[in-house]
């Protein structure tokens, strides 16, 4: 069995001591892809950001990567670290975070933006570097013609394609996708969700994506998760929870 890059153990997240997630255990290994679904509101967005590091826990334990980033014991104990030195430590490991707005810098080139994400690492090679990134753009061929082009001046599917694409090139144990399909046309999220798929397969890495799209979100992934006010209301396999929409729309709900 492939080793988790992700285990959340009884974690609540918030903001000011307020915790707007209650309870959250979810795991995620190596190349498997699960979907964290729910409504506005729910709390997937807070779960993303105390995963990365971007909010601190309030309680419960949280290991990324194979490191201890949070953890209660029952002394009540907390393994506490600066905001700033989990977020870049986390990212140094192989977390990478694609947030709904994508991030980019609207006068970059789908090429600059690539081998900045990359020199990340600092020890590639201008070829090593090049190699990747085309291995990269493999996985976008949409991209490829476009390698000059700035990022403003792409359409709203092509940003997305480019978000992701320097994500991978960080090369990550865990990549996690904030609302793929924020302002885009059904059809293009479509087209879009599979390359997710495909680029676990490919890379072997963990993927957490967060999405209102249920059906299409669950043709992707392996597992999910629905949250409702907060709090994991079913999760399970991903072809399971398909078949079984009463469960799946009671729980998306917040009904059971």
């Amino acid at each position: 069995m492939s080793s988790p890059v992700l285990v959340a153990q009884g974690l609540d997240a918030g903001y000011d001591g307020v915790p707007v997630v209650r309870g959250l255990d979810l795991v995620i290994n190596q190349g498997e892809v699960v979907a964290l679904l729910g409504a506005n509101g729910a709390g997937k967005t807070t779960t993303l950001l105390t995963i990365a590091g971007l909010l601190p826990p309030i309680s419960g334990s949280l290991t990324v990567l194979g490191e201890v980033a949070h953890d209660e014991g029952g002394r009540g104990r907390r393994v506490r670290r600066n905001s700033l030195s989990r977020t870049w430590r986390r990212a140094r490991r192989g977390l990478s975070l694609v947030p709904e707005d994508r991030g980019l810098f609207p006068g970059l080139t789908v090429n600059e933006h690539l081998r900045l994400s990359k020199s990340k690492t600092n020890t590639a090679s201008t070829s090593n570097t090049s190699n990747t990134n085309n291995d990269i753009l493999d996985l976008f061929p949409a991209l490829a013609p476009l390698r000059t082009r700035q990022a403003g001046l792409l359409s709203g599917g092509e940003q997305q394609m480019l978000a992701i694409a320097r994500a991978l090139a960080t090369m990550p144990k865990l990549l996690m996708v904030d609302e793929m399909s924020l302002g885009l046309a059904p059809i293009i999220v479509e087209r879009l969700l599979p390359l997710v798929r495909s680029a676990a397969a490919a890379t072997g890495a963990g993927v957490l994506i967060v999405e209102q799209h249920v059906h299409m979100a669950l043709a992707v992934s392996d597992r999910a998760a629905v949250m409702s006010r907060g709090v994991i209301t079913v999760q399970g396999d991903s072809r399971e929870l398909e078949e079984r929409s009463d469960i799946l729309e009671s729980s998306y709900l917040g009904e059971n």
